[in-house]
């Protein structure tokens, strides 16, 4: 079942996310030999720089990402430049084990290679660990509420070019992907999350892509005070 974490200290959230990571590595490494782990951009990332210092047994780490903006890997709008300040070129993982989408290519393009490899890596694209952060709107990834994503039903990676968010060429992962990964982990951080945090974990009918993902019952939040829900 899924579980809201509210934390007063962020010391105290940021413990609690690498203590996640330590478990799920421990127990995806026993049964499958390797573990993997998809990425968010945004303001979550800021907290990646812990996970550098993390006991997880890197040289069976898979990185992968929820989704990525169609620019080049050094353009200051890509989730891989951010992932690799605040974590990749600090923790000691093979270049390897890191799966980017290539932004810099045409969407669809980019979409169908990282299908590939994404399945190439795992077999069936279950990946043990999606990192989520969630906008203010209640999206995740690239899944914007009323968008016609929302209903892909086979896909694991899709394309947009119609984000309602700039820039509209984005490459995501589908509820496919999402609803094939062992675990869901939010990061929701600041007052402006509060509103779309209740909605998505306390109206069953909600149909915010946050709460379609809460709803599948594999999901941890952890939240800030200023996000946490309010009956």
């Amino acid at each position: 079942m899924s579980q809201v974490r509210v934390f007063d200290d962020k010391g105290a959230l940021v413990r609690a996310l690498v203590e996640i990571h330590e478990r799920a590595a421990v127990a995806a490494v026993g049964a499958r030999g390797r573990f993997t782990m998809a990425l968010t951009g945004g303001s979550a990332a800021a907290l990646y720089g812990a996970l550098a210092e993390a006991k997880l047994p890197w040289d069976k780490v898979h990185v992968f990402f929820g989704d990525e903006r169609c620019v080049p890997a050094e353009h200051a709008d890509s989730n891989f430049k951010l992932a690799k300040e605040s974590l990749l070129g600090r923790a000691p993982i093979a270049p390897a084990n890191v799966h980017r989408i290539q932004g810099e290519i045409a969407p669809e393009e980019a979409a169908r290679a990282y299908e590939t490899d994404l399945l190439a890596t795992t077999g069936d694209g279950a990946i043990d660990l999606v990192h989520l952060g969630m906008g203010p709107d209640g999206h995740v990834c690239s899944l914007f509420p009323g968008h016609a994503l929302l209903a892909e039903a086979t896909r694991l990676v899709a394309s947009l070019t119609d984000s309602p968010k700039p820039p509209p060429a984005r490459v995501t992962l589908t509820f496919v992907a999402l609803g094939r990964a062992r675990n869901h982990l939010f990061l929701a951080m600041g007052a402006s999350k509060a509103a779309a945090l209740r909605e998505a974990t306390l109206d069953p009918s909600s149909a915010l892509p946050a709460a379609r993902v809460h709803r599948l019952g594999r999901a941890v939040w952890l939240a800030d005070r200023d996000a946490a829900p309010t009956p």
